[in-house]
């Protein structure tokens, strides 16, 4: 059997670990990993739209194990490349310390995208993840995206890890997706039907000005421009690379399942959760969703994805294990995502940081329990 394979994409803050403020260090960040580690390539770290970021990338992957390896690996270069700079690597969605106007990489098209955006452009600076999974063919990965939409705040609220912005707690477990929605090309789409209706809309944004290139297409889930894979952009990115490989596993899950009911390969449709899974998603229901995924992550209640009612979120994520057990099995990975579906109900980002906060009595005290976490996986 064929594995559908996935790859990752983090965005990382650059921090001064004496004053905890973001630095716009990435050119002399990449600059050493480059000159010092031959084994670092672009496929590996890369630039972002401000200078206080750095990407770093997995190759796509069939083993969820060999997953997290590249995510320490890439984690790890970009840290010791950070820190032989005078800097450390944050993994969270927003910086929690008051920080002055970020720097814009000097790259014409990010340049030109802070001309055209001006203020939207500003959210830019907080920090995401990006999961690529394999699919078939464009046509059948616009049947996936159609089918995952409703899904994707279940992934953001496991993932929200950015509940402080500018020295405040902002009474969200994820701003970045709040801030990241002024994008006007960003969030939730409805159903498009066919790769047809994708391209005609995708060129409909491009013509309007919502978006400047085919890169700034936001959609939460869109075709990839450069790989033959789905990619969710939705999720905030997570401190732990064990939340990261949850996500990204389940999002193999739902991308399986999809793909077999695109191409009349399931057999789903006679357990009750398949049946409920024809709800109509409107924009609107889509977009609140959203907003209280954001606002609450697993604290609370959520939209479920096969009725549009509010459910518990213990019984949401119940939910996303039943519609994936049977790829997951396939991938032997049923135990990772209960597990960690388990584990992200205990607490996940937001509330780690919130926690920190208590402890310490300082947004600089989230930032180093942050800086911390990021970087013992690596460590050791």
């Amino acid at each position: 059997m064929s594995v559908r394979t996935v790859g990752v994409e983090e965005e990382l803050f650059l921090v001064d670990p004496e004053t905890r403020l973001i630095v716009p260090g990435s050119q002399r960040v990449l600059k050493h990993a480059a000159e010092h580690e031959p084994q670092v390539g672009p496929e590996d770290l890369g630039h972002e739209l401000y200078l206080h970021q750095v990407e770093t990338r997995t190759p796509p992957l069939e083993s969820m194990t060999d997953l997290r390896a590249e995510l320490v690996r890439t984690r790890r270069l970009a840290a010791e490349a950070a820190e032989a700079t005078g800097l450390v690597t944050m993994a969270a969605g927003t910086v929690p310390t008051v920080n002055a106007d970020p720097h814009v990489t000097h790259d014409d098209r990010y340049l030109d995208m802070v001309a055209r955006f001006g203020e939207i452009a500003r959210p830019g600076g907080t920090c995401g993840m990006h999961v690529h999974v394999f699919v078939e063919s464009p046509e059948v990965g616009v049947s996936v995206i159609d089918q995952l939409v409703p899904w994707l705040p279940v992934v953001l609220a496991i993932s929200a890890n950015s509940p402080y912005l500018q020295g405040h707690d902002t009474a969200y477990a994820s701003w970045r997706s709040q801030a990241w929605s002024q994008w006007p090309s960003a969030g939730p789409t409805e159903a498009f039907g066919s790769l047809e209706a994708y391209r005609e809309v995708s060129a409909q944004m491009l013509a309007s000005g919502a978006a400047r290139d085919d890169g700034m297409l936001y959609f939460d889930a869109r075709l990839a421009a450069e790989h033959p894979t789905v990619e969710v952009r939705i999720s905030d990115v997570c401190t732990d690379p064990d939340d990261a490989v949850l996500i990204a596993a389940a999002l193999r899950g739902l991308v399986t399942r999809a793909v077999r009911r695109a191409t009349g390969e399931a057999d789903e449709e006679r357990t009750a959760a398949g049946r409920s899974a024809e709800y109509v998603w409107r924009s609107e229901l889509l977009r609140a969703a959203q907003w209280r995924a954001a606002r609450h992550a697993l604290t609370g209640q959520l939209l479920d994805p096969a009725t549009g009612e509010l459910a518990p979120a213990a019984a949401v994520l119940d939910r996303l294990l039943a519609v994936t057990r049977e790829a997951l099995e396939e991938t032997g990975d049923v135990e990772l995502v209960q597990d960690g579906l388990r584990r992200a109900l205990a607490g996940g980002g937001a509330s780690r940081q919130r926690a920190a906060f208590e402890r310490t009595g300082e947004v600089a005290g989230v930032v180093d329990d942050v800086v911390d976490r990021t970087n013992a996986v690596w460590r050791g």
